[in-house]
């Protein structure tokens, strides 16, 4: 018993020590007259049209950016602060273990140094936008405290830079070359130096991604109505921190632009004014590198470099994480940073990378640029900035121009070496400084056929005439993608160079359902038809089924069930011939099982499948992954909910130097989180029937249609 007792009096003061050691309680947030305390220096009106998407007038641009924050706290604050806080390294304090990488990366890439070294030097009005921004949801902090993470508030402009420069590298896979670093058994090939094997780099097709968005430009004379046209179709997730948010903001500084935004965002991001508009791809170009370190066997902290020994730099990452309550545990993390970049020390090897974007802090100013712009040349300006590391643009524009740019910060790497493999780290020569010019990024302006597009595809194939660009025009050190995916094999198809593409052919091309036979979706499926299953009869009468398919998506289809989730669980390789019997049987058993447990047969139609699910909303889907008609799940074990593909689009048109017309739609509405809004679900009848509303952007009109007026800021506006 005495033992016991020492025992329980032992644990007591551990578990009490333990409770001071974790006690980390969040602060309060300031009060409501420290939070509103700049909402004064601000005014504009908000105009929530029928469809309740705000449309927002102000004197200056920065009160459109107040009142945009406040706009859309009001139909997604959770998803806003989650955004923030993840930008700021402090996601874990809230959302506890599962979010450490996330703070992990944001100090690993250097996000916070990088505004620490450059945020005073951004153009004053340019700082003014985000300071606005952050103005504005410090309004709604005040306003709501209970829908307030705390210790969160105050926001600053400061969060607003730094979420572009988190975010925009993970747009051209820079997540998942970090993820690959970790890996306990990475396989890797290291690059030779082709001066001693003698053999130039010859760049090698990346794996194309069935995910990612489409665009599409049409000119007034391939149209044959006179009417240049702009389809903006961006895939996306439905909801989360990178979903599009639906809005318009004017003021009388010039600013007259609708769009789409993401939570945190104080400008749109794609989207068109009266003058001109343009759409996003995801684009799969090489822009990072990996470079395997030597380290000193006498002294670890330090690594090789042109045969002499140099010291790490070092800093101390703390991530604290939730425990329960006031209760947080801090982890100490060491971060090595040698002249190439962070370093990963995985095992006995230390990898540092290199990537497009590091140290970038230009990228709200640039998108804000591109807002302001009313011209083609206005236009390229702001894309000459050359401040995102990566997204094709696919422009239009009311003097009927269309263009293609395959941006990119593209490295000033050496000639030679393939660059795709692992980097000997004891060259300086190969530690690339700088990005190539904006002029020798790929463009195409108005080519011969009238016609651009792309779907995450190739530059080499962006439209349907003889002036393609070239692969022997760019050097193989670019690292261009050469994969096409189904959807730009669909559009060539489709397309000829010379038949005229009005709108209602646009559109059914748009909505196309189809996969093409020369798609690797179509090489997946012979494969598992032309297999032997006769050692499993469950396979092979799945296999028969499937020999049965058109290749179509359409709801109705009873075949397109089983390959479409076939599909769902692979990443597509760029040559069809690559397919493999064995990276499809585990796929293949997982759909059969599926289907039959979930809906007893093999054969349900794909609308029963797939759907979209909102709220008390269940409507049956056309369109799949990797189709033109994008829609597909992820994340989800039951797929009924479809959750990323086609998002907020729009079909812009312009006739005789005038916008002419816009047509948008989102997959849900304009409240995010409000469920019993009337606006939660009310796009999606039209989403899921491929209709469509009319974008205005005559104030007196879309007053006239309002669903609700109010003032934000000061009592009178800014003079």
């Amino acid at each position: 018993m005495v033992i016991m007792k020492r025992l329980g009096v032992v644990l007591i003061l551990v578990l009490g020590v333990a409770a001071v050691v974790l006690y980390d309680p969040l602060p309060d947030n300031p009060s409501y007259e420290v939070l509103v305390a700049s909402a004064n220096d601000y005014h504009a009106e908000v105009v929530r049209d029928e469809w309740g998407v705000p449309h927002i007038q102000g004197e200056r641009d920065a009160d459109t950016s107040f009142a945009l924050a406040y706009a859309h706290a009001e139909d997604d604050y959770e998803t806003i602060q989650e955004v923030l806080a993840a930008t700021r390294g402090v996601l874990a304090r809230y959302r506890g273990a599962g979010a450490a990488p996330t703070d992990y990366v944001v100090s690993f890439l250097g996000v916070w140094e990088t505004v620490a070294e450059h945020y005073e030097a951004i153009p004053a009005h340019v700082k003014a936008i985000a300071e606005a921004y952050a103005a504005g949801l410090n309004l709604y902090a005040a306003e709501h405290p209970e829908q307030t993470w705390r210790g969160l508030a105050p926001f600053k402009g400061e969060d607003v830079v730094a979420g572009f420069i988190f975010k925009t590298p993970f747009f051209y896979g820079l997540d998942k070359t970090l993820a690959a670093l970790f890996e306990e058994n990475r396989v890797a090939e290291l690059a030779l130096d082709p001066a001693v094997t003698g053999q130039a780099f010859t760049w090698h097709a990346p794996v194309a991604a069935q995910r990612g968005s489409n665009a599409m430009a049409v000119s007034a004379d391939r149209s044959g109505e006179g009417v240049t046209r702009l389809l903006i179709n961006s895939h996306q997730p439905m909801t989360g921190p990178v979903a599009w948010y639906e809005a318009h903001i004017r003021s009388n500084e010039g600013l007259d632009i609708q769009g789409g935004i993401f939570p945190g965002t104080p400008v749109i991001l794609h989207g068109f004014n009266r003058h001109l508009g343009w759409a996003n791809t995801v684009n799969h170009i090489d822009l990072s590198d990996v470079y395997r370190l030597t380290l000193n066997p006498e002294n670890p902290k330090q690594y090789e470099l042109d045969g002499q020994w140099h010291d790490f730099d070092h800093k101390e990452m703390v991530i604290k994480v939730h425990l329960w309550g006031p209760f947080t545990l801090t982890a100490r993390r060491d971060l090595w940073l040698s002249k190439h970049g962070p370093v990963v020390k995985n095992g006995d090897n230390a990898l540092a990378l290199r990537y497009a974007g590091r140290g970038e802090h230009r990228q709200l100013e640039q998108y804000y640029r591109l807002n302001q712009a009313t011209d083609f040349d206005g236009f390229m300006r702001a894309m000459a900035m050359n401040a995102l590391p990566s997204i094709n643009y696919v422009y239009a524009d009311k003097d009927d121009n269309i263009a293609f740019i395959h941006n990119a910060q593209y490295p000033n790497r050496i000639e030679g070496w393939d660059w795709s493999k692992d980097l000997p780290g004891d060259r300086s020569d190969l530690i690339w400084q700088g990005y190539r010019d904006f002029d020798a990024v790929p463009k195409l302006i108005n080519p011969q056929s009238g016609l651009l597009f792309n779907a995450n595809n190739t530059p080499f194939s962006a439209t349907d005439g003889a002036d393609n660009l070239r692969a022997e025009s760019f050097p193989p050190s670019m690292g261009l993608a050469t994969n096409q995916t189904n959807r730009a094999l669909r559009l060539t198809e489709l397309n000829d160079g010379i038949t005229q593409i009005d709108k209602s052919t646009l559109l059914a091309q748009k909505f196309d359902l189809s996969y093409s036979t020369q798609s690797a979706q179509y090489a997946i499926v012979q494969t598992l038809i032309n297999a032997d299953w006769s050692k499993d009869e469950g396979l092979a009468e799945a296999a028969r089924h499937l020999s049965e398919w058109d290749l179509s998506t359409d709801q109705a289809n009873r075949h397109a069930a089983l390959g479409a989730l076939v599909f769902m669980q692979l990443a597509m390789p760029s040559d069809p011939s690559a397919v493999s019997l064995s990276e499809l049987e585990t796929p293949f058993r997982t759909a059969v099982d599926y289907l039959k447990t979930r809906y007893g047969r093999i054969d349900p139609t794909w609308g029963e499948v797939l759907r979209l699910v909102r709220g008390e909303v269940d409507l049956p889907l056309s369109g799949g992954p990797d189709v033109l008609r994008a829609i597909y799940s992820i994340g989800t074990d039951d797929v009924k909910f479809a959750t990323h593909g086609d998002t907020w689009m729009a079909l812009v048109e312009w006739q005789n130097g005038e916008l002419m017309n816009a047509d948008v739609v989102h997959q849900f509405g304009s409240a995010t989180l409000d469920s019993a809004s009337i606006h939660y679900a009310d796009q999606a009848p039209l989403f899921v029937n491929q209709e469509w509303r009319t974008a205005r952007f005559d104030f007196e009109q879309i007053r006239a249609n309002a669903s609700r007026r109010y003032t934000l800021g000061a009592p009178e506006p800014i003079q």
